[in-house]
């Protein structure tokens, strides 16, 4: 079997092909820019090794379960992160928080990260703000596990915390950050994400049980002119934003992602004390 048919093959099983190239150069060990090298290189026949690799990979992918898996990392903000199924796959909707996240945040700012997961927000914002104090909380110890060993890798400093929200916290942030849960528990979309831990995609009946809970507790750990900013379902910003209006939120706005779907919502903090 050479390049060319293992790509067919894959395509039989149902693959979209930039999903079966990502995950043939990951079996020949090459990087995920390396895509034009498997067109000059179409007629290669493929190492045993490699071959087998493709196929277990090809019906893992045909199963449902996300390439990064599978692969074991995904790019996100510039950075490469490990992952796997102990947290959710970093989406590009996500950049378009930490672009705001960065547009708010001062050089110096007191950032918190909430449920975490791999880290992405969290290293992301440290990474371009190197002078921030950047701290990461998640209820999962498995999702704090990934993100820290995120974090050595690439040499970033950010503390990580076992919590659930900004329970337990006494410190006041000038950013709270997060992308929490926001699936409706009854969405039937839901069986196609099986892959992914469902405690880090479902909220309650109409998805927005988690933003309440952030909303809540952020209005007492932000100092004057923080901001809180959230990413949510595509249909749920005018919910977040009254949700922020009737918590005293001020500026209250929303950002849309590439897409051109309202995808963040968020407000400063006006108030005193």
């Amino acid at each position: 079997m050479n390049v060319a048919q293992a790509l067919a093959a894959a395509s039989a099983l149902g693959l979209e092909r930039l999903d079966a190239q990502l995950l043939l150069l990951h079996a020949l060990g090459r990087g995920p820019s390396e895509r034009a090298w498997l067109l000059a290189h179409d007629s290669d026949a493929l190492p045993q090794a490699s071959r087998v690799a493709f196929t277990v990979a090809c019906e893992r992918r045909a199963g449902g379960e996300p390439v990064a898996y599978i692969v074991g990392h995904k790019e996100f903000f510039g950075l490469d992160l490990q992952v796997d199924s102990r947290v959710l796959v970093p989406r590009p909707d996500t950049e378009t928080l930490v672009e705001w996240a960065l547009e708010v945040a001062g050089h110096r700012a007191q950032v918190i990260d909430l449920g975490t997961g791999s880290g992405a927000i969290a290293l992301a914002i440290k990474n371009q703000l190197p002078g921030a104090s950047v701290e990461a909380v998640d209820a999962s110890a498995d999702a704090l596990h990934v993100a820290s060993v995120n974090a050595k890798r690439l040499g970033l400093e950010v503390e990580f915390r076992q919590a659930s929200w900004l329970s337990g916290s006494e410190a006041r942030y000038d950013l709270i950050v997060s992308n929490p849960p926001y699936v409706a528990s009854i969405d039937p979309h839901l069986a196609a994400l099986k892959h992914e831990p469902l405690e880090a995609l479902a909220s309650g009946p109409d998805g927005l049980s988690d933003i309440r809970t952030i909303v809540a507790q952020a209005a007492g750990r932000l100092r004057r002119g923080g901001w809180l900013l959230l990413e949510h379902g595509w249909d749920q910003a005018p919910a977040v934003r009254s949700l922020l209006e009737s918590a005293g939120f001020g500026v209250v706005a929303s950002r849309r992602d590439l897409a051109g779907i309202e995808r963040c919502s968020g407000g400063q903090w006006l108030e005193l004390g």
